[in-house]
């Protein structure tokens, strides 16, 4: 490899693990906006393992903006975190693949979050964990979920 090559990798790897970021922190702060243009046009998530559904964006944006509303306080952790690219068919050398795996600690909403969202002190009183596996495909606008499926290991409340 050139040490051209080797920097467009290295670039490329930050730049998708930012993706990475991005689609937790939309979660986390309910910006179902933001979670939207995470995705390539035709991106679809599944969340079925996880008592969800399995669509486009917009199905899926929608679905978690119900489901999420229950809970004050949402925390997902994405870690170890491994890229490759070109996994996907039909390969221009523009696609990656990440896994990785999360745990995601949350407290339902109740009478004792007075407070702007997430800012009522105390312990989750759910939390869940297991992987994500998410396919990007490299666009005009930079990286773009073409794929995202959640696979729920475990939970606990």
């Amino acid at each position: 490899m050139t040490q051209r090559v080797e920097l467009a990798t290295v670039i490329d790897r930050l730049a998708v693990d930012e993706w990475v970021t991005e689609y937790a922190a939309a979660l986390d702060d309910g910006d179902w906006t933001a979670y939207r243009a995470l995705f390539a046009p035709g991106g679809r998530a599944d969340y079925r393992s996880a008592g969800g559904v399995e669509g486009d964006a917009e199905e899926v944006a929608q679905w978690l903006a119900g489901s999420l509303r229950l809970f004050s306080m949402r925390q997902h952790l994405i870690v170890n975190r491994r890229i490759r690219f070109g996994a996907l068919e039909q390969d221009l050398g523009d696609t990656a693949r990440v896994r990785a795996d999360f745990i995601n600690p949350m407290r339902f909403a109740t009478d004792r979050d007075a407070g702007p969202e997430g800012s009522a002190a105390g312990a989750p009183d759910f939390e869940c964990g297991g992987r994500y596996d998410f396919g990007l495909v490299r666009t005009a606008d930079g990286w773009r979920f073409i794929e995202v499926v959640v696979t729920e290991k475990w939970r606990r409340s």
